[in-house]
């Protein structure tokens, strides 16, 4: 009589288990809650924060914070570069979370405790070096359970439209009392479920990225150790980071200035309404970019298109208050669609062990578009003239997308007359009478 094989314990299969323990999707809902949790702390902060620069220095400090801030931003990329070699995810997000959340607390206080702008402003470039360290971490996170352009797009999205809530619901907190001790525990403890998070990171440091062991747990040689250290080492995409950070400089300004435009334009009541309309952009644009994949067009195209959506409502937002809401609904759908898009390339691109440093570059230089963006426009432009200025911009990105357009075209029709060619040059040189040839 046969005997039956040995059972073996079989996973189910709706299980699907993934490094950290979590299944694909649980894992990345638990990276999404994190960075909800975080961006709305952030965000309420934040603007409490620069609401009370303006009540005690004006403009004028307002205007050295938030250059501090930008400042941070480009800072971040050489600096999560250095410890993305040398740490593992884990020790990455809870080593710029932790030293964020001091800084957070630390820099409010000081402003509260009447301390010099300058020292306060040496503590934001700090806090937000750390801040955009952890976000490419936790970016690079995103991309280690699901690297499409959708996952990411949707983190994405996800960030800016509570980043908007958190902005509305601190410019309805009076600047006094016990909303004071709320908005500390809010920004100083929204960072813990990050922290938490990275107890389960999949992404290792370059060096363990390029590999001591084999895949079969066999050491490897010292040649073989060399080689693959080499292939670990950071490439930059230069091209694609200048092309974004352009797009950024073009398109972005009316939208980092919507605050202020909103309130120039409308009155200060506009305001909580283009917040509204830009999270309502935001949520759709994951299925904007699922959309435009479809079309499978080059980033030289998507990219510069993406920026004319983020120009194309302002040109009406002077006129009416329905033009404003426009605008935001169409700037909050089109940058989180390009910003989410051009993290996807640049994280499916990258070499091994080099995901977080290259997400921080991108994230940098896009900060530093948006940066002189924000400087220049003020200059060159009064509010009501935003919709001329806007026309320009997006009439350039429109030009660029179509040259990209016609150029793609034309080098597909290329290698399909050439591989046309080729395939009737094969076909002339076999012989007429072919029966007896073995078609295999």
């Amino acid at each position: 009589m046969a005997v039956a094989p040995p059972r073996t314990h079989r996973p189910a299969r709706h299980r699907g288990v993934v490094p950290g323990g979590r299944r694909r999707a649980g894992r990345l809902r638990e990276l999404m809650v994190s960075g909800l949790v975080d961006s709305f702390g952030l965000s309420l902060g934040w603007t409490v924060f620069n609401l009370v620069a303006v009540e005690r220095g004006g403009l004028a400090l307002a205007g050295l914070f938030n250059a501090a801030m930008l400042a941070g931003v480009v800072l971040s990329a050489p600096v999560t570069g250095r410890l993305a070699r040398h740490l593992p995810g884990r020790t990455l997000l809870v080593l710029a979370g932790g030293t964020e959340g001091v800084l957070r607390v630390a820099t409010l206080a000081a402003l509260l405790a009447g301390y010099d702008g300058r020292l306060v402003a040496a503590g934001i470039v700090l806090m937000h070096v750390a801040a955009f360290a952890g976000f490419a971490a936790m970016r690079a996170e995103v991309a280690a359970v699901d690297a499409r352009p959708q996952a990411m797009t949707r983190y994405a999205l996800s960030i800016a439209a509570v980043e908007a809530a958190g902005a509305g619901v601190a410019a309805l907190l009076p600047l006094h009392g016990h909303a004071f001790l709320a908005v500390f525990l809010v920004y100083g403890l929204s960072l813990l479920p990050t922290v938490l998070t990275a107890r389960r990171a999949r992404v290792r440091d370059a060096s363990s990225a390029a590999g001591m062991v084999s895949a079969a747990g066999v050491p490897v040689t010292r040649i073989a150790r060399r080689a693959q250290a080499r292939s670990g080492r950071l490439r930059l995409p230069w091209p694609v980071l200048a092309g974004g950070g352009v797009v950024t400089l073009l398109a972005a300004g009316p939208t980092l200035l919507s605050v202020a435009l909103a309130s120039e334009l409308h009155g200060q009541r506009a305001v909580a309404g283009a917040a509204i309309a830009f999270s309502a952009g935001c949520l759709l644009s994951s299925s904007a970019v699922a959309v435009v994949d479809r079309l499978r067009l080059p980033p030289q195209v998507t990219w510069p298109m993406w920026g004319v959506g983020m120009l194309l409502g302002w040109l009406l937002a002077p006129a009416h208050l329905l033009g404003l809401f426009a605008a935001q609904f169409l700037s909050g759908l089109s940058m989180t669609a390009f910003e989410g898009g051009m993290d996807a390339r640049i994280a499916r691109d990258a070499t091994p062990g080099t995901v977080t440093t290259v997400l921080a570059w991108s994230a940098s230089t896009r900060a530093l578009g948006g940066a002189v963006a924000v400087r220049l426009l003020p200059a060159l432009v009064a509010a009501p003239a935003i919709g001329l200025t806007s026309s320009v911009a997006a009439a350039t990105l429109a030009a660029a997308a179509l040259s990209a357009l016609v150029r793609s075209r034309t080098s597909r029709r290329r290698v399909s007359g050439l591989h046309a060619e080729r395939g009737n040059q094969v076909t002339e040189r076999v012989p007429a009478d072919f029966s007896g040839y073995d078609r295999r």
